[in-house]
């Protein structure tokens, strides 16, 4: 069963205590952008702001740092237990570190893959990952267009994941909406994280009901 995380990048951040008491009966979870203006040409929220989101939801988070730096962030975040924490592959030289780190703080590692690097350059860490991260759009910025060359990054995880009878997840996020969605989880997406498709509708619990029903 996939499940799908609101991306509060696109919410109304100046009204998301309510954002997320609306949503919260009727979500998975949110997916939450952490971006440093290094790693990626913009810059959203510190830890405080992550601890204020987990002190307002019993849902489980999804912390994606797209920052240079992913172990310094490490220390400093206090997320739930079962979290998920995905680091960009590009910006690390010792993954294996980065990953048991996650897995002492009881949150679930996951590698996240930019659109231009190559899906088997995490092949090593598989066997010890809790999901990938397949970004189908450059990171930095919500609103663009879906890359439909992801795809190919899932059906070759889905093969080898199969081939060795490994348990890691997959993720997708960057514009995803109700016209590729159902095909995203018929090649084997699990985990997806959707922002305009949800926050550019005024009613947003009917938007991501909308997008539930074409996946069950």
């Amino acid at each position: 069963m996939a499940l799908i995380f609101p991306s509060l990048i696109s919410a109304d951040l100046l009204n998301l205590q309510n954002e997320i008491k609306t949503l919260d009966p009727y979500c998975d979870g949110y997916h939450l952008d952490i971006m440093d203006h290094h790693f990626v040409p913009n810059l959203t929220w510190g830890v405080a702001f992550m601890h204020a989101i987990a002190a307002a939801t019993c849902r489980p988070l999804w912390v994606h740092l797209m920052v240079e730096n992913p172990g310094t962030w490490l220390e400093e975040l206090n997320l739930p237990a079962g979290s998920i924490v995905s680091f960009h592959i590009e910006t690390i030289k010792d993954a294996m570190s980065l990953i048991n780190r996650i897995h002492e703080k009881k949150w679930r590692a996951s590698i996240a893959l930019s659109p231009k690097t190559n899906v088997e350059t995490i092949f090593p860490f598989l066997n010890v990952i809790d999901q990938v991260l397949v970004m189908s759009v450059e990171p930095g910025f919500s609103g663009q267009q879906f890359i439909l060359a992801a795809v190919d990054k899932v059906d070759k995880l889905v093969a080898y994941r199969q081939a060795h009878d490994l348990p890691f997840t997959i993720g997708m996020d960057g514009g995803i909406n109700k016209e590729n969605i159902t095909m995203l989880v018929d090649h084997g997406v699990q985990d997806i994280a959707i922002a305009n498709a949800i926050f550019g509708h005024k009613d947003r619990v009917a938007a991501l009901q909308k997008l539930k029903a074409l996946i069950k």
